[in-house]
């Protein structure tokens, strides 16, 4: 009979639903990851919005990846923490978010910071901020090549405004951020989109790059877009997915042979009629902005399907013949990992022996660690 490489031995029952790893499955990720920029780490900062785990940051340095983007302060101060020596904030810092970005920075000395800039007026918020505290800020510029979320345009004039900010005595302009997570279709159709936009991008760079007198670099791209970006000279690539994969990702980006390595356990409550049953993975147990045939696969059985869910239930029905109990283990595959991982405060780790082995703290799921 085929293992199924997700199945958990019950030699230690622990309460669901829960968040399982698979450390071996991580590190085959990481593995693919470094082959497809043909060994160059220097070429990544994955982003860890996806996992805010502390010791997949550890794992991180063991493959000599050093550099990492994030979205909030808690997950640059995780990074900080774990001693990554270069920290991308991909997240424009405004209010008090300025305030945090600046204790942080004072806080870990010898970390490199970086953040993103997308207007005038925030670039200039951030060199009086600097000016007041006797600090540099490294600034991105961020542009937007069709999100349409954050950025300025690709058709505005943002080669003037990154002139500007190369001005600005207390900021030193590392170069350009760009994500294009709407971009979707086949491999073909993605490389080609990003692209157009890239060709842009890169011929007015090195006119700035002249200016500057510097080298200038260009951070890009998440998932959709990393077998375009691993191929382009001077640019980071910041995918974050790989590190779990999930099913949308499975589905849709088929030509990335990275493997779930993260999965969703749960048990059966109840079972409410004849072809149906009840798990306890709710809507707090799993990503659900998508409609229902997109939130998870029951990796058991594909007879099994979802069909109702609420805040700590979800409802099956099973269209095989396969029979099932109250108390019996269900394992699912989440379709977007992301926000899934971070409705949990701690992952189990399993091993090759299919056991529970070690609990990693999702500690960056917090707003706020210390800073």
């Amino acid at each position: 009979m085929k293992e199924n490489w997700w199945e958990i031995n019950p030699e230690t029952p622990i309460d669901t639903p829960f968040l399982a790893v698979y450390e071996d499955r991580i590190r085959f990720n990481l593995e693919w990851l470094i082959r497809a920029v043909n060994g160059d780490t220097q070429k990544l900062r994955p982003h860890i919005k996806t996992h805010k785990i502390g010791e997949i940051l550890e794992l991180f340095k063991v493959y000599n990846i050093k550099k990492v983007k994030c979205a909030t302060i808690a997950e640059a101060e995780l990074a900080a923490i774990h001693e990554i020596p270069d920290v991308l904030l991909a997240y424009q810092p405004v209010g008090a978010k300025a305030d945090r970005w600046i204790s942080l920075l004072q806080k870990y000395p010898n970390i490199h910071f970086s953040t993103i800039v997308d207007n005038l007026e925030s670039a200039k918020a951030l060199n009086e901020i600097a000016q007041r505290n006797k600090l540099t800020l490294n600034i991105h510029l961020d542009l937007n090549t069709g999100m349409n979320r954050t950025g300025i345009s690709v058709s505005d004039q943002w080669y003037d405004l990154a002139n500007t900010i190369i001005s600005f005595k207390n900021i030193h302009f590392e170069g350009f951020h760009i994500y294009d997570g709407h971009l979707k279709g086949s491999v073909e159709e993605r490389k080609s989109a990003a692209s157009s936009s890239f060709s842009i991008i890169k011929k007015e760079l090195e006119k700035l790059q002249q200016s500057a007198n510097y080298k200038l670099k260009i951070v890009a791209g998440g998932s959709n877009t990393f077998p375009f970006y691993a191929t382009q000279e001077n640019v980071e690539c910041s995918p974050g997915t790989f590190v779990f994969w999930d099913s949308n990702y499975q589905i849709n980006l088929p030509e990335q042979e990275f493997r779930p390595a993260l999965v969703i356990v749960g048990t059966i409550i109840s079972k409410p009629t004849n072809s149906t049953f009840c798990i306890d993975i709710g809507y707090k147990s799993v990503s659900s902005e998508n409609p229902i045939d997109k939130r998870l696969v029951i990796l058991n059985d594909e007879n099994l399907i979802p069909v109702s869910h609420s805040e700590e239930h979800l409802v099956i029905e099973n269209r095989g013949k396969n029979q099932y109990s109250i108390g019996d283990t269900i394992y699912a595959q989440p379709y977007h990992v992301c926000p899934t991982c971070a409705l949990y405060d701690s992952v189990q780790v399993v091993n090759k022996k299919h056991q529970i082995c070690d609990q990693w703290l999702v500690a960056a799921r917090l707003r706020k660690i210390n800073i």
